[in-house]
């Protein structure tokens, strides 16, 4: 039941602030650099001992240098006894413009599995994906300006309008995902005080606008705190679902470009 759920949260709505802008309206923050690594830690009922981590290195692409970012989920403990997870995500992005080139997700949640590479052509707009479970290859459309699970997450921390946020301003941004094409929007709620692990941060909150009724108790059921620093790091995820909730917190951390920033009285 909580297949692609739990760590399909944590993967797609850690990606901070979800906006589609003109490159003259953003201000580049460059705000991650390579070696960077933090870890989120997901809280389920009882289980609470689930995480996810993300790593970030340089490297090249058919000759093209691009930044390799890996994404992995895993159930640890009680909770995998119950419902083993073991999520692999990794996408190659461009250095300059964040445009993704490659998408790799191989999944195993409960025994379902899933293992895709997608190779995206931005001249042509188009995706060839290769499903690898069934020995299949098929191309698809894409829109402009597309970013993968992974690299809108790098590119959207990386780039901030100049005019900054309004209260309940809503964004758009579009994606490609297995073999669709997708308009996520997102709800900015403005700046609130998160009690961390690591102490007080100042955070911008957001709003997910997500599908009720088959796993969200409403529309607007899902809440995300990102750092209100230059780092842009996911600091929790809370989601209200039909059998209960689910919390992301983040655990640990390394390599931050800029220091991690709290409030002090």
């Amino acid at each position: 039941m909580m297949k692609g759920l739990i760590f399909g949260l944590l993967f797609f709505l850690s990606t901070g602030i979800f906006q589609i802008f003109s490159q003259d309206s953003l201000t580049p923050l460059e705000s991650f650099q390579e070696g960077e690594w933090f870890q989120l830690r997901l809280h389920y009922g009882i289980f609470n001992a689930s995480y996810a981590s993300f790593t970030l290195k340089r490297d090249t692409l058919e000759a093209k240098p691009v930044f390799h970012a890996k994404g992995f989920g895993e159930t640890t403990g009680l909770a995998r006894w119950f419902f083993k997870v073991e999520d692999y995500y990794e996408s190659f992005f461009d250095e300059k413009s964040g445009a993704p080139y490659k998408f790799i997700r191989n999944i195993n949640e409960g025994g379902y599995t899933k293992n895709i590479e997608i190779d995206f052509d931005h001249f042509s707009k188009t995706a060839n994906v290769l499903d690898k479970k069934k020995k299949e290859t098929n191309k698809y459309k894409i829109e402009s300006n597309v970013h993968d699970l992974i690299s809108c997450f790098y590119y959207l921390r990386n780039h901030y309008p100049k005019k900054g946020l309004e209260i309940n301003q809503a964004f758009d941004i579009n994606m490609f995902f297995d073999n669709e094409n997708y308009v996520f929007k997102l709800k900015y709620l403005g700046k609130e005080i998160i009690e961390s692990k690591f102490g007080e941060v100042s955070c911008l909150k957001f709003r997910p606008v997500v599908q009720s009724g088959r796993v969200f108790k409403e529309q607007e059921s899902v809440t995300l705190w990102v750092s209100d620093d230059k780092n842009r790091l996911p600091i929790r995820l809370q989601a209200d679902i039909l059998i209960g909730s689910i919390k992301a917190d983040l655990e640990n951390f390394k390599n931050l470009k800029y220091p991690f920033e709290i409030v002090i009285d």
